[in-house]
């Protein structure tokens, strides 16, 4: 096998040494964008040698004017098809059909003469994004919006590397850089409502004698916690894979990560409430820091009179959703806060399914 070089970087030498050169030679006016974004580990920079396994391997995409695009890129992809090296960095530039069996899964598969299966993806930003995230380009996004898109895909939409850009694409992906204003205020409220609806029910399952209950509410707890922090370093969280390791580069984590760790390895309740006390009150301070309430005392107190130590996390999610002002966030923000599409749900297929948008933005009427 050859030596592991990092899935991005790979994809730019492709570009610049192998894709490029060809395409400049055949249609020197062509104006076109190169990067690598959407799907992928690679995208996000999570890459290991075990990812070359599935999915993985000299690749790039290319975006194209829509003319061009509807002109052109036949003729672009049988010039890549027949004229690319069959090995590029050691790497087969061939790849196999996709596997309905396994989610479209395409293998790296090394061929050594005639045209290569290549993996230049020749696309328009606006098919992308209407593929990617079922939204149109030409429009704003509306709150309903914003809170339907998955942070999985907004993340990897916007952190993949872009090695040239004629097109424009860097200006179509800054229009999602990151949540408006209100809608965030709005996910922070709702993040802090879920530690505000469980945060007593870990240590009353606790207190019946259930430790697998307690546990399991305790790890929720930890996982709502870990995406306020993205939320608060305004940042979005990538899908579970790689959440924890997304997390572990937050400026918040190095003093947060070790209670967060001793929560999910407590053998009781009450020392699974101690450190959630102590990752309470660290979060609780990184609230108060943000300056977008009035500070909130960070102190774990009874909960009414019962032997349970809560954060009163419902107290800051009404204090943000006080200073919501934008009548469509503001109907919202007056109902029962259910968050954006991550925060109520982990589904694989409703996330990864964007076909779903349409029905998922009327909860939001």
């Amino acid at each position: 096998m050859p030596e592991f070089i990092a899935g991005a970087k790979l994809s730019e030498l492709f570009f610049f040494e192998a894709v490029r050169p060809l395409i400049a030679a055949r249609f020197p006016d062509l104006a076109c964008s190169a990067g690598l974004i959407g799907a992928g580990s690679e995208v996000l920079g999570f890459d290991t040698e075990m990812s070359r396994d599935h999915g993985w391997g000299p690749r790039v995409m290319l975006f194209l004017g829509e003319d061009d695009h509807a002109r052109r890129a036949a003729a672009i992809h049988e010039l890549l098809r027949n004229e690319l090296p069959h090995t590029f960095r050691g790497y087969p530039t061939s790849f196999t059909p996709p596997d309905p069996a396994d989610n479209g899964t395409q293998l790296l598969q090394a061929v050594s003469e005639g045209p290569v299966n290549h993996r230049v993806d020749l696309l328009t930003i606006r098919g992308f994004l209407l593929a990617y995230l079922n939204f149109d380009l030409e429009r704003a996004p509306e709150p309903a919006d914003w809170l339907t898109f998955p942070e999985q895909k907004l993340r990897t939409l916007t952190v993949g590397p872009v090695f040239q850009d004629e097109v424009n694409l860097e200006p179509a992906r800054a229009r999602f850089a990151y949540y408006p204003h209100e809608v965030w205020l709005y996910l922070l409220a709702s993040g802090w409502a879920r530690i505000g609806q469980e945060e007593h029910l870990m240590g009353r399952a606790g207190l019946v004698g259930d430790e697998i209950g307690s546990a399991l509410i305790g790890a929720r707890l930890v996982r709502d916690l870990m995406r306020l922090c993205f939320l608060m370093e305004r940042q979005y969280a990538p899908y579970p894979k790689w959440f924890g390791s997304a997390f572990s580069r937050l400026q918040c984590a190095p003093d947060l990560a070790p209670a967060l760790r001793a929560v999910q390895l407590a053998a009781t309740w009450r020392a699974r409430e101690r450190h959630l006390v102590d990752a309470y009150k660290y979060v609780a301070g990184m609230h108060n820091r943000l300056g977008m309430t009035e500070p909130i005392p960070a102190q774990a107190e009874p909960f009414f009179g019962r032997p349970l130590r809560v954060i009163w996390g419902d107290r800051r999610a009404a204090a943000l959703r006080a200073r919501i002002s934008d009548p469509a966030l503001l109907r919202l923000a007056r109902r029962r806060p259910i968050g954006g599409i991550d925060q109520f749900s982990d589904s694989t297929d409703l996330l990864e399914d964007t076909s779903r948008r349409p029905a998922l933005r009327l909860l939001y009427e």
